[in-house]
């Protein structure tokens, strides 16, 4: 896809997060399955933008890391001065691009495309200096405040932080969310005219709009069709009020796609994850990481699927089975009770109630091969590592240990695993 060379996009993520109560960089908290930066940057992504910069300073290596393989490239915030302190970090790595210069937050991780195609789209339609991404929210505590004129046209005067508010200001109900877009040559001048006379002695970005406005430049805004979509996370209450919201958005992703959700409210599936149509999810489900399941497969209930695990056309997980970095063949069945972990199970084998992939020796995680056509008994062990052949039978209970590998159509009992048939094919 083709970038567009007039936009930048600038994402703010070098806050510490106080409120989380936690070391880790708030950016770097978990949302289906992602750091909440990284849905914003995939959002970013969407649009295509010429240059992405991410301005960091709090874990800024984890960040860094984070957004490996994105092309982003990272100004550093050495110390915490406010939002417009943290546009102007950017200014070294932007200030020549020209263009537009749309600023997202790496706190904001539910803002989409939509949304901010519909704020580039008015900003260049209306040949702004600056378009504020607005909403408008019954509660508005915490947020600045958008003050407009009495006239018709309701012209934006400046935007208030709440701090700044007076009891008057207060009352409005329509805020900023943070998200704005700018003209790039009148952006930089501005950020160098801040002043931190405000309560928190900080340099506002928010103050940039009323110093374009000075000016007799055009500043507009485009209400977002829902306030929760652009709310910040600032504590883990919010992250999981954020989850929730995050999580039925796949789902009905998914379900808009072919996949069978049997019971939204109880199933939990990631952003990375990949369905095909057809498959059926059952309810109690939960699916997290990268894991890829194929056309026509069942999972669940009470399934859990974690990152590398892949279903093949037509396989089927069942109560109370954990698949992990494990490829399930095609038409392949494990019903219940079972964990597959760091395994390659072939087609059209059943994996019997209770069965394990014994992959880690305390050191080390090792990988158990199983073939096409496979019975495997219940309760049976399998000692990574150790290769098992095609169409080999086990009995319940067996226990086959490191290195003993069973080759095509043996069947093998007890404790440790032994041979008692061999090269009888089944019928």
């Amino acid at each position: 896809m083709k970038k567009r060379t007039d936009l930048s996009v600038v994402i703010l993520a070098a806050g510490k997060g106080k409120r989380m109560k936690s070391e880790r960089p708030k950016v770097m908290f978990d949302l289906a399955g992602w750091p909440l930066i990284r849905h914003v940057a995939e959002t970013a992504k969407a649009l295509t933008p010429a240059r992405l910069v991410i301005v960091a300073g709090h874990g800024r290596d984890q960040v860094e890391a984070a957004l490996d393989g994105f092309g982003a490239e990272i100004a550093i915030q050495r110390e915490q001065r406010g939002t417009g302190h943290a546009v102007r970090s950017a200014s070294r790595l932007l200030a020549k691009q020209g263009g537009t210069v749309l600023v997202l937050y790496g706190d904001v991780p539910l803002i989409t495309a939509a949304t901010l195609k519909k704020l580039l789209s008015t900003h260049r339609r209306r040949k702004a200096a600056a378009t504020i991404l607005t909403a408008v929210t019954a509660d508005p505590t915490g947020y600045g405040r958008i003050l407009r004129d009495d006239g018709p046209s309701g012209a934006i005067l400046a935007i208030r932080e709440e701090r700044d508010a007076t009891a008057a200001e207060r009352a409005v109900t329509e805020i900023n969310t943070g998200i704005m877009a700018f003209q790039s040559d009148l952006l930089w001048p501005a950020l160098t005219r801040l002043k931190a006379d405000n309560v928190q002695g900080e340099l506002y970005l928010t103050d940039v709009p009323g110093l374009l406005i000075g000016k007799g430049e055009k500043v507009v805004a485009v209400t977002a069709d829902d306030v929760l979509d652009v709310r910040g996370i600032n504590s883990l209450s919010d992250l999981a009020e954020a989850a929730g919201r995050a999580r039925m958005r796949i789902l009905a992703d998914h379900m808009e796609r072919g996949v069978r959700i049997v019971d939204p409210s109880t199933t939990w599936i990631d952003r990375a994850v990949k369905i095909r149509p057809g498959a059926t999810i059952f309810p109690f489900t939960v699916i997290t990481g990268c894991v890829s399941i194929g056309k026509d497969c069942e999972v669940g209930p009470f399934s859990h699927l974690r990152t590398g695990a892949t279903l093949r056309e037509g396989a089927q997980v069942g109560n109370f089975v954990e698949v992990k970095k494990t490829v399930v063949g095609k038409g392949t069945k494990a019903k219940h009770l079972t964990y597959l972990g760091d395994a390659v199970i072939g087609e059209r084998t059943n994996v019997g109630c209770g069965t394990i992939t014994a992959n880690y020796d305390g050191k080390d995680k090792h990988k158990t091969t199983i073939g096409d056509g496979v019975h495997v008994g219940s309760g049976t062990v399998f000692i990574a590592p150790v290769t098992i052949g095609d169409r080999v039978t086990t009995g319940a209970g067996a226990v086959i240990l490191p290195g003993n590998n069973v080759s095509d159509d043996e069947t093998v009992v007890g404790v440790p695993a032994r041979v008692v048939s061999a090269g009888k094919e089944r019928e």
